[in-house]
């Protein structure tokens, strides 16, 4: 009898720990006024507990006041987090944020430690480095990158240095200029890329951790199919190839990637949408599973919806399906830690809706009910307590 107590009060000390182990802290950045400078209701950056074993999402609060965070990058380390501000269209500045990370369940966990110049108009991504000591902003508007010292306790220095891209395509309204999209760094470290939707282009820049200098590479670009503008991408998994989804026309670019060199060859062009799609393409986001076979994309305009793909043995995407995002804009989805989840930020009807990966064939099917959200653009999920 004694020892059925035992285990018994054990089993009662462990419970919470494993309902903790299935709950992550998700951080959520936002448009807190629209294109027509309009407010969202969204007052910044939000927190809210994602349960990995159930699909879903709870306890949605303020975390961090500030304008217009769209983007979002953690450091490695876990401790601080980073913002866009795009707010040019409304103070005439555009600016990084950085915060510290406190106590998720805290009334306001986010802390400022400081801004600085975003060196450009319209910032749409950012990330920090594999080593946790520099930071890559894309601009957009303007269509400059630039290069920021991170300091031992999560603070921005002023820049380290700005570039110009430059480059134009044939779409009007959209290609007149470049227009810096996503910056994304190599598996290795040794190079950055940067998706240019106005040129047409992924740059490729060597880059030296030691001194955070940027310099183009020889070729400094891979050119992509007019007309099609680059928005996001990501490495393959064994980082032999790189998939880049295309706004203007919504497609997957495959391309193959020459880690020694630096060089990009394109290899496959996948349309996102089906045969005889008519209306307005948007390409979004694109994310591969972590199991390297499923990948998804989403698609804005007149579709809204999220794409499936299956990675063949050539390493060229295949479409498996297509489903609805569950509102208009999906601007950003993710999958969440575990895996088995991704989660649909649709911007202009203000909600997240979650979808079950199916294991075997990486097909979506929607679970649970609309979450809402002031005007979503990014779901990013925290490392596990103890990282």
């Amino acid at each position: 009898m004694t020892s059925r107590l035992m285990k018994c009060a054990l089993w009662l000390l462990l419970w919470p720990i494993q309902l903790m182990a299935a709950t992550t802290t998700a951080w959520i950045g936002t448009y807190t006024a629209d294109d027509s400078h309009h407010n969202t209701g969204s007052s910044g950056i939000y927190s809210v507990q994602w349960n990995s074993d159930s699909g879903t999402l709870s306890a949605l609060h303020v975390a961090g006041k500030t304008s217009n965070p769209s983007f979002l990058a953690l450091h490695p380390n876990g401790r601080y987090l980073y913002a866009v501000n795009e707010d040019s269209a409304t103070v005439g500045t555009d600016r990084i944020t950085a915060f510290s990370i406190g106590d998720p369940g805290s009334a306001q966990p986010l802390k400022e430690l400081g801004l600085v110049s975003s060196q450009g108009v319209s910032p749409c991504h950012l990330i920090v480095d594999s080593t946790g000591k520099w930071l890559f902003v894309a601009n957009y508007t303007s269509g400059t990158i630039a290069v920021y010292p991170v300091g031992a306790d999560g603070r921005l220095g002023q820049a380290h240095q700005t570039i110009q891209q430059r480059g134009s395509g044939p779409v009007n309204g959209h290609q007149e200029s470049a227009h810096a999209h996503e910056v994304v760094q190599s598996p290795d470290g040794r190079f950055l890329l940067v998706a240019d939707l106005g040129a047409d282009r992924v740059f490729v820049y060597r880059f030296d951790v030691a001194t955070g200098t940027l310099s183009p590479n020889d070729p400094p670009a891979a050119v992509l199919p007019a007309g099609y503008g680059p928005r996001h991408m990501v490495f393959s998994r064994d980082t032999k190839r790189v998939y880049v989804l295309t706004e203007l026309k919504s497609a997957v670019v495959t391309l193959r990637w020459n880690p020694q060199l630096g060089t990009l060859t394109q290899v496959a062009l996948t349309p996102a949408l089906p045969a005889g799609t008519t209306g307005e393409q948007s390409g979004a986001e694109i994310a591969l599973h972590p199991n390297g076979e499923f990948l998804y994309a989403s698609s804005r305009g007149d579709s809204n919806t999220i794409t499936a793909f299956h990675i063949g043995h050539d390493g060229v995407p295949v479409v498996t399906g297509n489903v609805p995002s569950g509102g208009r804009e999906p601007r950003y989805f993710g999958i969440d830690p575990s895996g088995r989840f991704v989660i649909a930020a649709n911007q202009l009807t203000g909600d997240l809706f979650t979808f079950r990966i199916d294991p075997a064939s990486g097909a979506l099917s929607r679970v649970g009910d609309r979450f809402p959200v002031p005007a979503p653009v990014h779901v990013l999920f925290a490392p596990p307590r103890g990282h």
